[in-house]
C-alpha cells in the first residue's frame, strides 16, 4: 500500500484533519516559507496526535545542531532534508533522514545519488526543481523521469500532486510513499475534503499496482 504524507501544517486543526483523512504521516516546515511553523507550536501539535503517526520536520541548509534540538524538542521522527545536505550531515542528524532529490533541471546522476547517500538515508524524495524554490511550488515534473531511475532507496514522490493526478502519478512510478502540501489546499490553506480526497485517491488506486497478484 502507497503511504501518504501530508506537509506543510500550521495549526492543530488541519493536523488532526490530515490524521482524520487517513495521512500515514504529517510534516511541519521549519525552513523560510509562508508554511514555516515555530518549534513551540509544532511541539505542541505532536503532543496532541494519536500514536502511529509519522511526525516529519523539513529543513533547508539549517545548522546541524540546531535541526538536531529541534527534533529532539519537538519529538520528530523523521527528518526531510531539502538542500544541499552532505551525506557526512545526514549521518550525524539524531533521527532518520529523507533526502530530496530536484527533479526537472536534467536527469540527476542516480547511480551516483544511491552510492553517496544510499547508506545514511531512509528514503530519497523526488520533488519539482523550481529555481529559487525549495519545495511547496505545485508544478510536477515528468513522471517518466523516474522510470529511468535505477534508485534501490525507497522513493517518495512529490511535486504538484493533487486528488485528480495522484493515481496516475502513482501508476507511472510506483512508489514507497507520496508527499502533498499545496494540492490539498484552498486559498492557501489545508482543505480538510481535499485532503480526504487525495488519500481516497491513493487508496484506491494503490491495491492495483501492490497486491495484483497476476
Amino acid at each position: 500500500m502507497v503511504r501518504v504524507k501530508i506537509c506543510g501544517l500550521t495549526n492543530k486543526e488541519s493536523a488532526w484533519a490530515a490524521v482524520e483523512a487517513g495521512a500515514d504521516a504529517i510534516g511541519f516546515v521549519f525552513a523560510e516559507g509562508r508554511r514555516r511553523i515555530t518549534p513551540v507550536l509544532a511541539r505542541e501539535i505532536i503532543r496532541s496526535l494519536p500514536p502511529y503517526i509519522t511526525t516529519t520536520g523539513v529543513f533547508v541548509n539549517e545548522e546541524l545542531n540546531q535541526v538536531n534540538q529541534i527534533a529532539d524538542f519537538c519529538r520528530l521522527d523523521l527528518l526531510q532534508l531539502h538542500g544541499d545536505e552532505t551525506p557526512e550531515y545526514c549521518n550525524r542528524a539524531v533521527r532518520p533522514v529523507v533526502k530530496t532529490i530536484h527533479m526537472g533541471a536534467g536527469v540527476p546522476d542516480d547511480e551516483y545519488i544511491q552510492n553517496r547517500y544510499g547508506e545514511r538515508v531512509r528514503a530519497f524524495l523526488l520533488d519539482t526543481f523550481v529555481a529559487g524554490a525549495t519545495g511547496g511550488t505545485g508544478q510536477t515534473f515528468p513522471w517518466s523521469s523516474v522510470q529511468k531511475m535505477r534508485i534501490r532507496t525507497p522513493i517518495i514522490l512529490a511535486g504538484g500532486l493533487h486528488p485528480v493526478n495522484v493515481a496516475e502519478a502513482i501508476r507511472l512510478t510506483q512508489p514507497f510513499s507520496v508527499d502533498v502540501s499545496s494540492g490539498v489546499e484552498t486559498n492557501g490553506q489545508k482543505d480538510p475534503a481535499k485532503m480526504r480526497e487525495f488519500v481516497h485517491a491513493v487508496r484506491s488506486c494503490s491495491p492495483v499496482f501492490f497486491g495484483d497478484p497476476h
